[in-house]
């Protein structure tokens, strides 16, 4: 973060004192109110204080621009029959990509602000407080004049996704000047996270905010129809830091066929690498992940096993997690294997966020065997066993 002298000099005073006033501040720095005022504004913009009360900035802070929405959940009682009513269980929670990654890691402990398109309407009011109460920072929160998004989900009796319908029209509203309060946030954030359910356009101006300060920004592109909408962002002069798309996604954000094998996948990859990507952690479900960085060998890691009651939000929390590693000094395959864990203990569980997620329950899965390896020799299947 880069702060003026000035600024730095207010920081050190709060440290010392969180709860002094502006005059009080003032009178150290022998300087007047009024400046104070304009010093405390332009730290609030840069995200070094949050809020009321000049509460420091944490480090290590996340900024998630993206999807928030009510989450509708129905689940058979039996296999699904298609065109015919299935008796099964509904429910609600707080959902969306970009908000589900924020809550993952807040609940990590990595500080987060969200930005995202709310509604003004009831469901708005409980997305907002479910999910403040998660830790998330919530200052920089569009309302807008389209009602809360909501997606529903229809889950076989094994917990897997049949078929889901997203309303996420205030987010496809979303505007980059809906961002314009938010840049010094996003600028001087440790890494920004983007989901793939916003505009192209929004998308484009948040990269091109942070792009200038080096803030690292990844991207989760959430669908292949969204993805192929990516694709003409990913361009050397706008870098990426990490991309994570599926074997559907990569296919779309390249405009061709991809088979699933090693050798096509790194060869995808390598193409968004010659494009500015620096890793690219391709997802392949229940078999694992191959993740390919810039000018170093490729990696396939195992997926750990997990009994499944809900695959809803798996891949949000696979992301959190890696960005939380990241962000704690691990390597980049040091942070895949972290994601996976995340991800095992999140279809474990019925919640699309797993409430008790925390470091030390995904440490403790981590001591369960698993495997990465070289991808050695390159032609081998990516669904095969990895060397031990």
């Amino acid at each position: 973060m880069m702060l003026t002298q000035r600024e730095r000099e207010i920081i050190a005073l709060l440290r010392r004192d969180p709860l002094a006033g502006p005059q009080a501040i003032a009178d150290a720095l022998g300087s007047t109110r009024a400046a104070v005022n304009v010093h405390l504004s332009n730290l609030g913009k840069k995200g070094a204080i949050l809020g009321r009360g000049y509460i420091l900035r944490e480090e290590n802070a996340v900024v998630v621009v993206g999807g928030a929405n009510t989450d509708v959940k129905v689940r058979s009682l039996a296999p699904v029959r298609q065109r015919t009513s299935n008796p099964g269980r509904a429910g609600t929670t707080a959902g969306g990509v970009g908000r589900n990654i924020a809550e993952n890691l807040a609940r990590l402990g990595t500080p987060t602000h969200l930005i995202a398109a709310v509604g003004r309407d009831a469901a708005g009011e409980r997305l907002l407080a479910d999910t403040a109460a998660a830790g998330v920072r919530l200052d920089h929160v569009h309302r807008s004049a389209h009602p809360t998004g909501t997606y529903t989900a229809v889950l076989d009796a094994d917990g897997d996704l049949v078929v889901a319908v997203a309303d996420m029209a205030a987010t496809e509203a979303l505007a980059p000047e809906d961002l314009h309060p938010a840049r010094e946030l996003i600028a001087h954030a440790d890494m920004l996270v983007l989901d793939g359910n916003l505009p192209s356009a929004v998308l484009a101006h948040a990269m091109d905010v942070a792009h200038p300060a080096d803030v690292p920004v990844v991207i989760d592109p959430v669908s292949a129809p969204k993805a192929a909408l990516l694709a003409p962002l990913f361009t050397a002069h706008r870098p990426v830091f990490a991309l994570t798309p599926n074997l559907d996604e990569l296919r779309a954000l390249l405009g061709r066929p991809v088979g699933d094998d090693a050798t096509e996948v790194t060869a995808a990859a390598a193409t968004l690498h010659d494009r500015g990507v620096r890793h690219v952690w391709t997802r392949l479900g229940a078999r694992g992940s191959v993740l390919s960085s810039a000018g170093e060998e490729p990696r396939f890691l195992t997926a750990p096993s997990a009994e499944v009651a809900d695959v809803t939000g798996a891949g949000d929390a696979m992301l959190a997690a890696f960005v939380h590693a990241l962000l704690a000094g691990g390597d980049a395959v040091d942070a895949a294997r972290y994601g996976h864990a995340a991800a095992a203990l999140t279809v474990a569980s019925p919640a699309t966020v797993r409430p008790d997620l925390t470091p030390r329950l995904i440490e403790d899965a981590l001591n369960e065997p698993t495997a990465s390896s070289p991808l050695s020799p390159l032609n081998a299947p990516v669904s095969a066993r990895p060397e031990a």
